[in-house]
């Protein structure tokens, strides 16, 4: 019988794999999209044979779909932290935009693919997904910062979604404008939520 020593490295080792799948896997839907990706094409990138990526994933959809859960499960997990930090709503709010373009600067394809490749689906097939309750989660908290911000005078007195719309529209504009950029910068944040904001 295996030890646990044995168990973990095994287990380790297939998270090195999937990792490494994703990872190839992220590139060739960036180039190809859904449809147009082919297992094969996946396989040679994540450096694998087609059968080991059979043995983590049945399908180019669940692979595709694997993604999109692993980076917005990621994402929570980055944020939650400051979301639960107790600071003032609109420190918090700052704080967890901040942490995005940090985390964008990090890995702008991941990013990118996050907020592009639910387009490849139907809003049925995307509110069914396994990633759509960190999407939510996160979107609910931010709500709730505004909510939270506007009653204390921290935010302008607006309605809490047209807020949350503009900042979203602002934040994906300075996203996927400056992708021919290495980073975001912190005052061009303090920037768009001062203008925004007031």
């Amino acid at each position: 019988m295996p030890n646990t020593a044995t168990l973990n490295r095994k287990s380790a080792e297939r998270a090195a794999r999937q990792e490494l799948i994703l990872q190839g896997a992220l590139t060739v839907f960036k180039e190809k999209g859904l449809e147009g990706a082919k297992i094969d094409e996946i396989a040679r990138v994540s450096g694998f044979g087609k059968a080991t990526l059979y043995y983590y994933f049945t399908s180019k959809e669940e692979i595709f779909s694997a993604l999109l859960l692993h980076g917005w499960l990621s994402l929570w997990r980055e944020l939650e932290e400051i979301a639960v930090g107790g600071d003032s709503p609109r420190a918090t709010f700052i704080s967890m935009l901040k942490k995005i373009a940090e985390l964008v600067n990090t890995d702008r394809p991941l990013y990118e693919f996050l907020f592009q490749a639910p387009q490849s689906y139907t809003r049925e097939e995307n509110e069914r997904s396994e990633w759509k309750a960190y999407q939510n989660r996160l979107y609910k908290v931010l709500m709730e910062l505004i909510e939270q911000g506007i009653q204390l005078g921290e935010f302008p007195q607006m309605e809490p979604r047209l807020i949350m719309k503009a900042m979203g529209g602002l934040f994906h504009g300075l996203v996927f404008l400056g992708k021919d950029r290495d980073t975001i910068t912190e005052n061009e944040i303090e920037e768009m939520l001062g203008n925004l904001l007031g």
